[in-house]
């Protein structure tokens, strides 16, 4: 890519967007397109005809998405499958009439079957059962990633699609109703010491495994795979590494300072036994994660403390 390309950048306000455009500014970028919803709702398929009609973008970051954790995803189906579609088939449609030259669809390590083989290959896309609890938004995103690649087939459309493991960092959502797990953690970790309470009740088992990956990691392998990668086949994102959840919790209250009893709620779901990406193919382009978990937390517990927590 040119330093003066006009990168559009949809969802640049969320975790993984405003990452991906501290990195691409840190990298002297900045020919870059960005709008909130009040300006462009990615739903409306006008807007976005308009959109592409007028500002013509060399580039495509697609983060924009509805996302949520276990509790949002299971509550409403509905409108994780809609909304995602509505929004993915809007820029991906537009993007090829409006002649962008690359386009990276962003997915989700959700798409992969519950019982995936670990840790789990690229080629186990379709290989069986989705986890039902974020079935919903699994389904959108894979639809998502066969339109960039039948794009690609008809076309000849260098649309790439990558699957990040889960995220976390400054911008996460700490709603307690919608957040993922590390988010939910550290929030509840942060109110139960503020509380001075000596219990801390967690959601399932504890047992189930996890990979967690800093966004700002994550937006450094993006920039590399487009620079790098021009194949329409999925590329995972990852570290490697996984934890258990009992785990991470012990890590997020010892960051936190929070030092009373884990109290584990086995009524509540687990959601899949593991989910550990194989980042093979990545590490082959020569990257690698550079922010290991507990600093990662550290940085993302102070964001917190300054942005979330007054």
């Amino acid at each position: 890519m040119n330093k003066s390309d006009k990168i559009f950048v949809a969802g640049h306000r969320g975790m993984v967007g405003s990452a991906l455009i501290r990195r691409l500014e840190s990298e002297g970028f900045s020919n870059l397109l960005v709008r909130d919803r009040s300006k462009l709702d990615l739903r409306d398929e006008r807007a976005v005809t308009k959109f592409f009609a007028e500002q013509q973008p060399a580039v495509v970051i697609l983060a924009a998405a509805k996302v949520g954790g276990i509790k949002a995803n299971n509550d409403f189906p509905v409108e994780f499958l809609l909304e995602n579609l509505r929004i993915q088939n809007n820029v991906i449609h537009w993007a090829y009439e409006s002649r962008v030259r690359k386009l990276l669809f962003l997915g989700s390590s959700c798409i992969y079957p519950k019982f995936a083989p670990q840790p789990i290959p690229e080629t186990a896309l379709l290989s069986g059962p989705l986890e039902p609890t974020n079935e919903a938004y699994a389904i959108a995103k894979i639809a998502g990633i066969k339109l960039c690649q039948a794009y690609a087939r008809e076309y000849g459309a260098n649309f790439i699609s990558a699957m990040p493991t889960n995220l976390y960092g400054p911008n996460d959502n700490f709603d307690l109703e919608t957040s993922h797990v590390l988010a939910a953690l550290l929030r509840k970790a942060h109110e139960a010491k503020t509380r001075k309470d000596r219990k801390l009740i967690v959601w399932g088992s504890g047992k189930p495994r996890r990979e967690f990956l800093h966004v700002d990691d994550l937006a450094s392998a993006c920039l590399l795979l487009l620079e790098k990668y021009d194949s329409p086949e999925i590329i995972n994102v990852g570290c490697g590494e996984d934890i258990s959840i009992r785990e991470l919790t012990e890590l997020i209250c010892d960051v936190v300072g929070f030092d009373g009893e884990l109290i584990w709620d086995a009524t509540k779901p687990d959601g899949t036994p593991r989910k550990l990406l194989d980042v093979t193919k990545l590490r082959a382009l020569g990257w690698k994660q550079s922010i290991p978990l507990r600093d990662g937390i550290g940085r993302t517990y102070e964001w917190f403390l300054a942005n979330y927590a007054r």
